[in-house]
């Protein structure tokens, strides 16, 4: 599956016509989501599920900036679903496999109704990117430690990366 990875990463730089920031973003969620699935050791097909998510996460942010003038989170849930699933299309991911990743990337604003380790790992790993790129208060880093934050690496993370984290 590395090589799909590799392929649909590149696919995804394309897909980006050159927006630095929305290619370092997803390029930096992804990194942090291979991390968590290695670290918490989810089986393959969770590790290549989340590793995809991450990539296409933010799919729908160029038309949510056209389309509404901004990218706010529940649009790009919204509008993602279909984006998602076009662009895994021809992918020869299993129809399952395709359908979470879809699953994935319209709920990845949602943090109630977690359902699995996937689902968990892309969270942390968007917030971690998120905290930086909004320059997220101690505040909000301490409580989104205590009511996001599930697997042991993604709260070390979290840790090593923010002092705020290390005093919740």
């Amino acid at each position: 599956m590395d090589k799909l990875t590799a392929e649909l990463m590149r696919k995804m730089i394309a897909f980006s016509e050159g927006n630095l920031h929305d290619i370092n973003h997803f390029l930096k969620v992804y990194a942090y989501a291979r991390t968590i699935a290695i670290g918490e050791g989810v089986p393959d097909d969770v590790r290549t599920t989340v590793e995809i998510a991450a990539i296409v996460h933010d799919i729908a942010c160029p038309l949510c900036r056209v389309k509404y003038g901004n990218s706010n989170g529940k649009k790009q849930e919204e509008e993602g679903i279909g984006l998602t699933r076009t662009f895994l299309s021809d992918s020869g991911l299993s129809e399952a496999m395709r359908e979470r990743i879809v699953y994935l990337v319209g709920h990845h604003h949602t943090p109630a109704g977690v359902d699995g380790p996937d689902y968990q790992i892309l969270l942390g790993a968007d917030y971690l990117v998120n905290a930086d790129e909004m320059n997220a208060s101690p505040e909000n880093i301490r409580t989104m430690k205590r009511t996001l934050f599930r697997t042991a690496t993604g709260r070390a993370l979290l840790e090593a990366c923010y002092a705020a984290a290390r005093d919740a």
